[in-house]
């Protein structure tokens, strides 16, 4: 077991809420995490896959009602649509009655469900939560390199073997795309939709346009749109916006696409063993983008996060901006030895962070001159945090 940084959080909301929810992709972990809370406090588990569960709940106002003095963990809550009515009934009378935090804990994989019938029922009652696959400071340092190439979901991380690993992540992007999501979304073949996400990968950080990813599919550009959207809708794809700096330059304003987990994105390019990847042509987006979904996930609550890119090549991987108005500019390097490079210099003058930072895999931090410092990923996740 491998303790989750979200756990201390997660007490922390439910404290504070009368209902928390727990979002994440399938097999991130959200249930072994709920489990885990039985060693403080006397819960309830109901899984919605289970048919006699779904039988306890016809009448689910009577059936939670009487879970008095128990947190009631509901898992893959988007399968019950009509329960977010009832859930507030309860917890509307269990204020009133001097018992409001900590009531409900819901988990789900899919965000767009639970966004869309929450807005409207508990708005005021609830918060919300996010369960990423293990990130840089959730594993040993020696340990990077097998996070980087299985990815951070529990099963293929632990795996006892990088083949065992990559089996996982085959058999997982399947269920995914044969069961999971034609029940979460619209009914898409999955052949199209595997074509979708295996382009995604061969263009990991690429800046893509919808007509260039429909053209591609032979689809429309709307249909295309449909797709991203579910994906990054089920916590698969991340879509890092452009910063609109207040410059007078040309600014790109496509956003830049990353599959999230760095072992699908081998998974689906047939990669299965380091050396494989760090010859293959993806190898350096492939890296970059774990290290901004680790950064991401390490900074504090209400951060926002971006790249900056000008016509004229002036460019940040990853543009923080942090509360209290703090900016961190972050380049993302491979290489053991790292160089700035004249586009991220330019960059920082055009927008004036407070900090700038290079990621490399070495483990020595020191400085490049001009205020930026040279520092392992995972050392600037720890600072973040």
């Amino acid at each position: 077991m491998l303790e989750r940084r979200l756990h201390p959080r997660l007490n922390h909301l439910l404290g504070q809420f009368p209902a928390v929810a727990l979002l994440g992709p399938r097999q991130v972990g959200k249930t072994t995490l709920a489990r885990e809370l039985q060693a403080s406090r006397q819960t309830q588990y109901l899984d919605l896959e289970n048919p006699q569960v779904l039988a306890k709940l016809r009448d689910a106002r009577a059936y939670l009602g009487g879970q008095d003095d128990k947190l009631v963990v509901i898992d893959e809550v988007q399968r019950a649509p009509g329960l977010f009515q009832v859930l507030r009934g309860l917890i509307d009378e269990q204020v009133l009655n001097a018992r409001g935090m900590g009531q409900f804990l819901l988990l789900g994989s899919a965000s767009i469900d639970l966004l869309r019938q929450s807005s409207e029922s508990l708005a005021g009652r609830i918060a919300y939560c996010e369960l990423a696959p293990f990130d840089l400071l959730e594993i040993a340092a020696p340990e990077l390199d097998r996070l980087w190439l299985r990815g951070g979901f529990p099963r293929s991380f632990l795996a006892a073997s990088d083949a065992a690993s990559s089996e996982w992540r085959a058999q997982f992007i399947a269920t995914y795309l044969e069961r999971d999501i034609p029940q979460l979304g619209p009914r898409i073949p999955a052949t199209t939709l595997r074509r979708f996400w295996t382009m995604l990968a061969h263009g990991q950080g690429a800046m893509r346009n919808l007509s260039q990813l429909a053209g591609s599919l032979g689809v429309d550009g709307k249909t295309a749109a449909t797709y991203l959207d579910l994906m990054e809708d089920l916590l698969l794809v991340r879509r890092l916006a452009p910063y609109q700096a207040n410059v007078a330059k040309r600014l790109v304003k496509s956003p830049k696409l990353y599959v999230r987990d760095a072992g699908l994105v081998h998974s689906l390019l047939r990669i299965e063993e380091i050396e494989d990847l760090l010859s293959h042509p993806v190898a350096g987006m492939s890296w970059e983008g774990m290290v901004i979904e680790s950064l991401v996930e390490a900074a504090p609550a209400r951060s926002e996060a971006f790249f900056y890119r000008t016509a004229a090549g002036a460019e940040i991987d990853l543009l923080l901006e942090l509360p209290k108005q703090r900016r961190w500019a972050i380049e993302v390097k491979r290489s053991s030895a790292p160089k700035v490079s004249r586009g991220f210099r330019q960059a920082l003058i055009d927008v004036a962070p407070e900090r700038a930072f290079v990621a490399y895999p070495g483990t020595e931090r020191y400085p490049l001159g001009d205020g930026i410092e040279a520092i392992n990923p995972r050392d600037l996740a720890a600072l973040l945090a």
